[in-house]
């Protein structure tokens, strides 16, 4: 009987009928994983594990991995990486700068790429400008054509969205468009360094090669695009709201890219936030009918002249000594310092 029920001697012993059955104590942390996968079908356990946290769950990562491998939730597998770089011109190309920098902040390395997009009849094209170091896309332009005006339609709205000081390093691959002349001259109009990787070298634009994939299999190949209005509509919508918004990236500590923005430029307010220095105490001259305002260890006995007190007017003398208007000393000198 242990045999037909699959069950080893000891469960089978341990088994009973009339117990009631066994509660799930995993079962809300199961239909949290299960919603973040269906938002997030390109998530897996680290990226579900940091969402979970920041919903309040306290939860590590091997509990996750194991509910996961219980109900078989896996991510979306990958597909064939395609070539679609033609780097065979005669236009000027520029050494790789991207290599040699260390990167500390937003706009010191921009990164651009262009990548095609199958709607039903038809092929369109993306073309991004990404900043490196936070992962925020900051300008995209689409359209049916991959002329050169495709990106630098997207250039333009980067610039026009971050206006970088001069010194920004931009980083592409060979491609024609990007060799352009209306391009590169766009770029040294603003002052930018123009950094290319080497020929058939696609890692050393790594991270713009990264984005893509996680536009492909996270948002184009879940939809079935009928035109460019509504392939716009919707890259649109995942670009600006769910990728720079909402979706959590482990380079930057599991938050999305405005957010890891946002938090750069509220440490660097806290920083260059300087307390107000301290205002000058009034001392009055009420003998005069005058007001003097100033330093007051740079105030002198002149300016009580002939009171027997005015000895602790000085650098030894208090900061907060009061005036007592009515009062007068022995030789009836009046409002003068106690």
């Amino acid at each position: 009987m242990v045999e037909l029920a699959g069950v080893s001697r000891a469960s089978f012993y341990r088994f009973d009928e009339e117990s009631p059955g066994k509660i799930d104590r995993d079962m809300d942390l199961r239909d949290a994983i299960q919603k973040i996968a269906l938002k997030w079908p390109c998530y897996g356990r680290p990226r579900i594990t940091a969402e979970l946290i920041r919903q309040g769950w306290k939860v590590g990562p091997n509990r996750v991995r194991r509910l996961m491998h219980e109900d078989n939730l896996l991510c979306v597998r990958k597909r064939k990486f395609v070539v679609t770089t033609d780097s065979n011109h005669g236009r000027k190309v520029y050494p790789n700068l991207a290599s040699e920098i260390e990167l500390k902040g937003i706009n010191q390395l921009w990164v651009a790429d262009i990548t095609y997009i199958r709607l039903e009849s038809e092929f369109v094209y993306l073309a991004v400008v990404i900043d490196a170091f936070s992962r925020r896309v900051i300008g995209w332009a689409l359209d049916r054509t991959v002329e050169n005006d495709l990106p630098l339609e997207a250039l333009r709205i980067a610039f026009e969205q971050r206006q970088p000081a001069p010194g920004l390093v931009h980083h592409s691959d060979r491609g024609s468009q990007y060799a352009s002349g209306d391009y590169t001259d766009l770029l040294k109009a603003h002052g930018c360094d123009i950094s290319m990787s080497h020929k058939a070298s696609p890692w050393e634009n790594g991270g713009c090669e990264s984005w893509m994939k996680t536009l492909k299999y996270e948002e184009v190949y879940r939809q079935e695009y009928r035109d460019l209005a509504e392939a716009r509509s919707c890259l649109k919508h995942f670009i600006e709201k769910v990728y720079n918004q909402q979706r959590l990236h482990s380079a930057l500590g599991y938050r999305p890219p405005e957010e890891f923005e946002q938090s750069l430029l509220d440490t660097a307010a806290r920083r260059t936030k300087r307390r107000h220095p301290r205002q000058p105490r009034r001392w009055y001259r009420r003998k005069q009918g005058r007001l003097h305002q100033g330093d007051p260890h740079q105030a002198t006995n002149s300016m009580w002249p002939g009171c027997k007190r005015h000895s602790r007017v000085g650098a030894d003398a208090p900061l907060d000594l009061p005036v007592y208007p009515g009062w007068s000393d022995s030789d009836g000198h009046q409002n003068c310092v106690f």
